[in-house]
């Protein structure tokens, strides 16, 4: 072998050696060959279907307008008269499908592990990538509106796509039993939704996950009119190209300190090349709730549709992401639900996706039990196999399944948060930091602070990893709010040691009254529960400041949400707005306590305190210090609204 290799060696070199009109010339398809044989990789790379634990078939199956969506369907080996469950993503179908092995059977997100009840269930598990994301054709648009609406010039949307396919699989797969299910987290969560609007006869449940519902409301974009600056990246991610690839780049390592040196939301975009992406320009365009937010609003869209098909939404108390949506979605839905037989509502004590994942703990916070493993085992499971094995087995299931923190326990309801379950009680804001049920004696007087954007307050403790998308920023809701609790522009009232339980089951009510010198202000309002010091079984949760229900609001939308207006300087003036949904147990020797701000950055942009038309485009100098008097006393004193249970 090593003579024969020298001997070619020798050749080729006296070839080389030879004047060009003298040396052999070697034929195109000798040359053809070497290319070739250089190429180290196959034209078509086949996965050993060995190697998985299914059976995999990929099809581009056509939707009414031509346009093929790129679908993965994993198939347990013998499959025989099973059911169906898809998962409609942006985020690729093939990485959904294929980085874990046994993931036919699983939730979205979570590891096939042989605990988990839905993994031994044996479904045919379908992926699809949307139009015009990854695999699929067609062009993409974020959380496009449905058909019909003035912002939606085509024949086609998710809900028509996902008819589409689901009459695709039911003639074409015919190991299945017909019957159909659609689960998914997030985005894909709105994805479960959007089929409800005319759903096709064969598809028999739905389970929507911390759904994106209301992006303007509270949900990924804005939160009662404050825009949610750092999902800029996701925008920039998800449009800029098919496979989600585009950078967004940041020369700074804390969040905090890059957003604060870019300036305004419009100006960071602007240098990150994000005017290129579409909905980047419909979110500048809309900073108010208009129609186009209320046009595609999901619980507003499904509260004028028939109800049909079950539904399971699945809430996480401390979602950070998508905190209103599936409140409100069971709000619209469960109107319908004349029987209360079709409207199922899980609340877990979880960040967003949480329930896909290990529920043991949030942050600090430790539960008794893994949450979401039993969640999954006792709630889903029997769930999904009521509705897509041909059996039907019966299940035991209530309505609603709801955990409550400081208790930590599930309970069973029959409806959230039920009648006559809760009472309303107002908590005071009262002078020198106190707070009660009852109202402060006295004159009016206020509290007061100076809130500056040049020194914001943050929403987590620094440093701010740039791109964050770990366990700070799943757990952030949940953290210790000690961390600004002493800065000057953040007014701290607690109650004293309780000495007896306060049960809360619903969504707190913000009823502030305050003035500002400025035009413009923006309200954040914080209601915590505040552990004993000293002493304690846990001792890494001593004095804790754990936020139960928290929340901003924009101050140009105190008169009208789809209006913005100027706030009249130096006036006090009421701004009433809910806080997130909350199932919570203040326990005696805890203490109750709410904190007032007017900023939480840079996850929302900053307010620049003097009334401009649109804040995205703020300039350098429209940002001020503004003096807030927050009333704590007299006829106007501001309170909470806690729906406590007696």
């Amino acid at each position: 072998m090593i003579r024969t290799l020298l001997a070619a060696t020798a050749i080729a070199a006296i070839a080389t050696s030879l004047p060009a009109q003298t040396r052999p010339a070697a034929s195109k398809s000798a040359q053809a060959n070497a290319l070739k044989a250089f190429d180290e990789r196959p034209a078509k790379y086949v996965p050993a279907v060995e190697k998985y634990g299914y059976i995999r078939r990929v099809v581009e199956i056509p939707m009414r307008d031509g346009v093929k969506l790129h679908t993965i369907i994993a198939i347990p080996r013998g499959a025989k008269d099973a059911g169906m469950l898809m998962t409609r993503t942006p985020y690729d179908a093939e990485s959904s499908a294929s980085d874990r092995p046994g993931i036919y059977a699983s939730l979205p997100g979570a590891a096939a592990t042989g605990e988990d009840a839905i993994t031994a269930s044996g479904y045919i598990r379908v992926f699809q990538d949307v139009r015009g994301m990854h695999g699929s054709e067609g062009q993409y648009s974020m959380n496009p509106a449905p058909v019909g609406t003035p912002f939606n010039p085509t024949k086609t949307d998710d809900s028509t796509d996902t008819y589409d396919t689901i009459d695709w699989l039911v003639k074409h797969v015919p190991e299945s039993n017909g019957r159909v299910g659609i689960i998914g987290i997030s985005y894909d969560g709105f994805l479960s939704l959007m089929p409800l609007i005319n759903p096709h006869p064969a598809l028999k449940v739905a389970v929507p996950m911390n759904p994106m519902v209301d992006g303007w409301r509270g949900d990924d974009w804005f939160h009662n009119g404050a825009f949610r600056q750092t999902m800029m990246g996701y925008m920039l991610g998800q449009e800029a190209t098919r496979d989600a690839s585009a950078e967004w780049i940041q020369d700074i390592s804390d969040d905090y300190d890059w957003y604060l040196k870019g300036g305004s939301a419009g100006a960071i975009a602007k240098r990150q090349g994000l005017e290129q992406v579409g909905f980047w320009r419909k979110v500048a365009e809309h900073p108010a709730y208009d129609t186009y937010w209320q046009s595609q609003a999901m619980d507003q869209v499904l509260a004028k549709q028939p109800l049909k098909v079950p539904v399971m939404v699945v809430h996480s108390l401390w979602d950070q992401e998508d905190i209103y949506g599936g409140p409100a979605v069971y709000k619209a839905l469960e109107a319908k639900d004349t029987n209360n037989d079709m409207v199922f509502l899980t609340m877990g004590p979880w960040f967003h996706g949480q329930g896909a994942g290990d529920g043991s703990a949030l942050g600090g916070v430790k539960w008794s039990a893994d949450t979401a493993l039993w969640w999954r085992r006792t709630v889903l499971a029997p769930f999904l196999a009521h509705y897509l094995k041909s059996d039907q087995p019966a299940m035991d299931v209530a309505p609603v399944t709801a955990f409550q923190s400081g208790a930590n326990e599930w309970q069973r309801l029959p409806a959230w948060p039920g009648a006559g379950a809760a009472t309303p009680a107002k908590l005071y804001l009262k002078p020198a930091g106190a707070l009660g049920f009852d109202a402060a004696a006295g004159d009016a007087a206020t509290a007061e602070y100076i809130s500056d954007p040049a020194a914001p307050v943050g929403y987590r403790a620094r440093p701010l990893p740039k791109s964050d998308s770990g366990n700070g920023w799943r757990n952030w809701l949940g953290g210790d709010q000690r961390m600004v609790s002493g800065r000057p522009d953040v007014l701290v009232f607690q109650t004293e040691p309780l000495t007896q339980a306060v049960t809360v089951a619903g969504a707190p009510e913000v009823n502030l009254n305050a003035s500002t010198t400025g035009t413009d202000s923006d309200w954040v309002v914080k209601l915590i529960d505040v552990y004993p010091d000293g002493r304690t079984s846990d001792a890494d949760m001593a004095g804790y400041q754990f936020g139960v229900a928290m929340d901003i609001f924009r101050g140009r939308y105190r008169e009208s949400l789809s209006e913005a207006k100027p706030i009249a300087a130096n006036v006090p003036l009421t701004y009433r707005f809910a806080l997130p949904t909350t199932n919570h147990v203040f326990r005696p020797g805890h203490r109750i306590m709410v904190q007032v701000q007017s900023s939480w950055f840079p996850l929302y942009d900053r307010n620049p305190q003097t009334f401009v038309p649109n804040i995205m485009f703020a300039r350098p100098a429209d940002y001020v210090k503004a003096t807030q008097k927050v009333t704590v006393g007299g006829p106007d004193e501001s309170f909470v609204t806690l729906p406590v249970v007696r």
